[in-house]
């Protein structure tokens, strides 16, 4: 029989002996954990950072980079961009639905432009040029881009459009090896290390130490040995999602069942294990961002279908959002329509992403070829088109409002790609936590010395997400934990 994990909370007085002591003790040495190390030490706390892996960085250092600022940051200043605290809770409140916790997002848009220069100050580059055109990220190492469907309906109605993804600088990135969250990670990693911030690897969080009610360490594990390690103020977990917990996603987001995990395999929900066991409240945890493998160049070019032949989604939007609508809404049904003359013209765009750029699987020289071809009832896909064609000499889209200047008729000849299935998806949900990143008990009370941060928490996001988001209040709300553990709150 195997073993099963034991979550229970073991009682101080049953510690033997700590392995290690220090003021703040920190699970997890990704963008959450290092903001919160900074924080504490510079809060004069000593401070241990316990990483499972080899080395720090996480997912984060793995991931694109962006992180989720506005307000009227020096960077959107200095690129024209207008914005305000309130505009940007306005856009959050509405695509990071539904159920957004409003005082958490109003308070990390407050912040915002402060939590900027903070990033600066610790030596996070970020390069003042925009790059306006459709994508997962910009190419080339330019500070700022779109990361939510700001500029897009619906959300461009409801207020006013913004770029807030922003981007550390770095070259010759390579996605899901080392990207821009490399460089959001290195310099703050760097100034840890100035801080005299102690870092041990090859360490797995097993359960929570407590002596009565508080929670003083954490027991773990460093090469099948188990050690006790001891917190004076405070545990900040930051050990990330349960994207790589099959049975936590069957149970709680069981729309990503056997879809890959856009996320690392060390995201194994440990942390919110290791809470719940003390009684810690969850909140959202069925929330998932879902990756869509198909070129935004093309999208914008083209019409998106389901398996009805019907679109569903302004193909000029947020490509995460089209991820999220097509799994959750249509059954992960999805076809790219484009003519030659649209796909051409994308393909010869810059992209970061050149391995999303496939031959479609179907050309035809006629939308009713094109319809049989892909097994739709018949006049399906022919009426969608027609009805899109109408519109489109005016440059208009009146169903779902895609912007003009990604409208016009679609003509021939035409070509389908198949995206069926072409979604891969990470969890949002996690710990309840208040604005000091205590870790809230069933009862809504404080779990005295504990904290989280990062994926592991229900953060800014509900349902809906931005590139950035898991990035900015991972790093926003670490810092919070940081200081706050420090204070021994």
């Amino acid at each position: 029989m195997t073993d099963l994990p034991n979550f229970r909370p073991l009682s101080a007085s049953n510690v033997a002996e700590w392995a290690i002591e220090a003021d703040v003790v920190i699970a997890g040495y990704g963008i959450a954990g290092v903001c919160a190390a900074i924080e504490a030490a510079r809060a004069g706390a000593e401070v241990v950072v316990l990483e499972r892996t080899s080395g720090w960085g996480g997912a984060a250092a793995l991931a694109g980079g962006f992180i989720y600022l506005g307000g009227g940051t020096p960077l959107q200043r200095a690129l024209g961009f207008e914005d305000s605290a309130q505009n940007m809770a306005t856009f959050m409140m509405a695509a990071l639905g539904p159920g957004a916790d409003r005082a958490k997002i109003e308070d990390y848009c407050a912040g915002s432009v402060d939590h900027y220069q903070w990033l600066v100050d610790c030596g996070v580059p970020f390069k003042e040029e925009f790059w306006g055109e459709p994508g997962w990220e910009p190419p080339h190492d330019e500070g700022l881009m779109y990361s939510g469907g700001e500029n897009a309906a619906p959300f461009n109605a409801i207020a006013t459009p913004a770029p807030r993804g922003h981007l550390p600088q770095m070259q010759n990135k390579r996605t899901g090896e080392r990207g821009g969250g490399y460089m959001l990670m290195k310099p703050l990693v760097e100034t840890a290390e100035k801080l005299g911030i102690r870092a041990e690897y090859d360490i797995r969080l097993q359960r929570l130490i407590v002596d009565g009610d508080r929670v003083v360490g954490v027991e773990a594990k460093r090469y099948g040995q188990t050690i006790s390690v001891r917190a004076r103020k405070g545990v900040v977990l930051a050990t990330g999602s349960f994207a790589y917990n099959n049975e936590m996603v069957e149970t709680y987001a069981p729309r990503l069942i056997g879809r890959p995990g856009a996320a690392i395999e060390e995201h194994d929900g440990q942390a919110i294990r290791v809470a719940q066991a003390l009684g810690a409240d969850v909140a959202h945890m069925d929330a998932t961002e879902v990756a869509f493998f198909c070129d935004p160049q093309l999208m914008a070019r083209g019409i998106l279908v389901n398996g009805r032949g019907q679109r569903y989604v302004p193909e000029d939007t947020y490509p995460g959002r089209i991820g999220q609508l097509t799994l959750i809404q249509q059954d992960n049904q999805a076809f790219l329509i484009i003519d030659e003359a649209a796909y051409e013209e994308g393909m010869i765009t810059e992209t970061s992403t050149p391995f999303f750029r496939t031959p479609p699987k179907w050309v035809c020289e006629s939308v009713a070829e094109l319809e049989a071809e892909i097994g739709l009832p018949e006049l399906a896909l022919q009426s969608t088109v027609e009805t899109y064609n109408l519109h489109a000499k005016e440059r208009r889209d009146p169903l779902l409002g895609k912007k003009p200047e990604w409208v016009r008729p679609v003509g021939t000849p035409i070509a389908a790609f198949d995206l069926r299935g072409f979604t891969a998806g990470f969890t949002l949900g996690g710990l309840r936590t208040d604005l000091d990143s205590h870790v809230l008990h069933v009862s809504g009370d404080p779990i005295p010395g504990l904290f989280a941060a990062g994926r592991c928490t229900s953060g800014v996001c509900a349902g809906g997400y931005a590139s950035g988001t898991s990035l900015g209040d991972g790093s926003f709300y670490g810092r919070r934990a940081g200081t706050a553990a420090a204070l021994g709150k």
